[in-house]
């Protein structure tokens, strides 16, 4: 789950206490029903990095047919691999059966898999600190009372040397990284975002063997790569994602080209960004201008890009330029509807980051139209129903009536329905518009 950029702290801060309290709730079922069950993988790294942890997951070693008799209405999203879905506190929880995995053919999942206990769990994970595991109702170990941020809560139960990684701030793959990788390739885009994310540090065999395994993300399903870009780009790290996937020779498999140059305006663009603005700002410093959007029609492919973030990057880039370019000989009727269009505030923020003069002389513009009669964006004093009503009859010369009769508003040139009809009138005798606008 990935949080609302919009969403505010507290907010945040709320559901994560919520989505918690419902994995602890499902936890405690177990427990008193008599099976092992733990806290497992990035809830509790987060945890123990003193970060809101946004998905609380738990691991036991109840089988998915135990689990749906304790749970009533748990749905098997992943019975054969042992993962069920318990609504509690109408909160989603996760819960998986402690399993080993066997061969993965299909470079995404094992085989098959055998349900196991902690050990084997923890030694089939990814990383090292996402193999670690908390009993939030045990009572507290004074020797790991400095792993916890605030109060100690719970056992941190460590069978990989995940602890010790998490206190060096190291991203290492458990065991082997060559067989990991292997196992599933998108496990290399993972320890770039990871990385980033936490700010941690590959350590060198795990990132040699991504280098060397870089060539086989392209085998990787366009949408699997594409979701963990989105999950890369939408948090404020992304600058520094960018570049792992660069120097570990990962974006030429994304991006369709491996490069050398910078990320200004990636790493200029304000925390909170949605992907289609990230995307623009990547193409933009990748192909400049002249190239940015024919980059979004390569992604769209490379990264399975619906007809919405593909039109909205477009949008960015097309609003950015008009704005680099145009905006001081935009006329005001102009500059009205382009400080209207959805992705303009997408597009200063690009601005902003390589331009911050004239992005905010951009933005003192756009707030002196604000207040004008009407400010940005009103109601047209003109409609198509209107000009119907009048005799016009629908056509070009209708949609250009209209448009011409539109700016004179948002100029000021008209401020009543009346002015307006009697504009369309003497525009359909092919008479001027006349004005000259505010």
């Amino acid at each position: 789950m990935n949080p609302d950029p919009h969403t505010s702290a507290a907010d945040e801060l709320g559901r994560d206490r919520r989505s918690r309290a419902a994995a602890l709730a499902v936890l405690r079922r177990l427990r008193e029903a008599g099976h092992v069950a733990y806290f497992a993988g990035g809830c509790v790294r987060d945890e123990l990095l003193g970060l809101s942890a946004h998905d609380f997951d738990v691991a036991t070693d109840a089988t998915p047919p135990r689990v749906a008799e304790l749970f009533r209405g748990a749905m098997h999203v992943g019975a054969s691999f042992g993962v069920m879905i318990v609504r509690e506190q109408h909160v989603s929880i996760e819960v998986a059966t402690f399993r080993a995995d066997g061969t993965y053919t299909d470079n995404r999942r094992p085989d098959a898999v055998r349900f196991s206990d902690p050990v084997a769990d923890a030694h089939r994970r990814d990383f090292t600190v996402n193999a670690l595991f908390l009993d939030p109702l045990a009572p507290h170990d004074p020797a790991q009372a400095h792993l916890f941020p605030s109060e100690p809560s719970g056992l941190v139960i460590d069978h990989v040397g995940g602890i010790a990684d998490l206190q060096s701030r190291t991203l290492r793959a458990v065991g082997d990284p060559n067989r990991r990788l292997e196992e599933d390739h998108l496990r290399a885009l993972r320890a770039a975002r990871l990385a980033a994310k936490l700010g941690f540090t590959i350590d060198a065999p795990t990132a040699d063997a991504i280098r060397a395994h870089a060539a086989q993300l392209r085998g990787v399903s366009r949408e699997r790569v594409g979701d963990e870009l989105r999950k890369l780009m939408q948090h404020e790290s992304r600058a520094r994602g960018v570049d792992l996937l660069r120097d570990l020779g990962l974006d030429v498999q994304i991006a369709g080209a491996a490069t050398e140059i910078g990320t200004p305006r990636l790493v200029g663009l304000p925390a909170p960004a949605d992907f289609a603005t990230c995307l623009a700002a990547w193409s933009l410093d990748r192909g400049g201008e002249s190239q940015a959007s024919a980059l979004i029609a390569t992604w769209r492919a490379l990264l399975c890009l619906s007809n919405i973030e593909r039109q909205d990057a477009e949008a960015v880039i097309r609003i950015h330029a008009r704005l680099r370019h145009d905006w001081a000989t935009i006329p005001v009727a102009g500059q009205k509807r382009l400080a209207s269009e959805a992705r303009f505030e997408s597009a200063l923020s690009v601005l902003r980051a390589e331009d911050s003069t004239a992005a905010e002389e951009i933005a003192a513009g756009r707030d002196l139209l604000a207040r004008t009669p009407g400010g940005l964006c009103p109601e047209p004093l003109l409609t198509g129903d209107r000009l119907i009503a009048r005799g016009f009859t629908p056509g070009p010369v209708f949609k250009k009536i209209l448009d011409e009769v539109y700016d004179a508003q948002l100029e000021g040139r008209v401020d009543t329905p009346q002015q307006a009809d009697e504009l369309a009138i003497r525009l359909a005798s092919g008479e001027p518009a006349g004005g000259t606008g505010v």
